[in-house]
């Protein structure tokens, strides 16, 4: 299936290197922690044009086991598609992983890429693992 999938940018081929086994998962999480990320956001102030940032909802979503998962995308146009089924989340904004994992709390795990053939699942201990170090 991965074949299927074309890199748009050096995050999508690091994580395609690191999912085949080229790229070892310890360099692609240092290289991870200082790339741009796409976090789709609602703005519910929902003035045209104007958007404040403290707030802005980040689109995050419900597993079958009621863990919250922030959904995250290597690219905006990545993005387009899945958040049709999410009325005003056609905004977002480009964050450093590390800043977004700042800002994520405890119990909530992370999606990059849902969806699509290359990305990946962060179970939320695994992103309290990463916000520690």
């Amino acid at each position: 299936m991965q074949e299927l999938f074309e890199s748009r940018n050096e995050l999508e081929e690091k994580m395609v290197a690191a999912q085949d086994g080229t790229l070892a998962g310890e360099a692609f999480m240092d290289y991870l922690m200082d790339t741009q990320l796409f976090m789709p956001v609602k703005d519910s102030i929902g003035i045209e044009g104007f958007t404040s940032s403290d707030k802005a909802i980040p689109l995050t979503l419900k597993t079958e086991d009621d863990i919250e998962v922030l959904i995250l995308f290597t690219s905006p146009e990545r993005a387009k598609e899945f958040v049709q089924d999410f009325p005003g989340y056609d905004g977002g904004l480009l964050a450093e992983f590390k800043w977004i994992l700042e800002r994520t709390g405890s119990g909530v795990g992370i999606s990059i890429n849902p969806t699509f053939p290359v990305g990946m699942d962060m179970e939320p201990e695994m992103v309290q693992q990463l916000k520690a170090n």
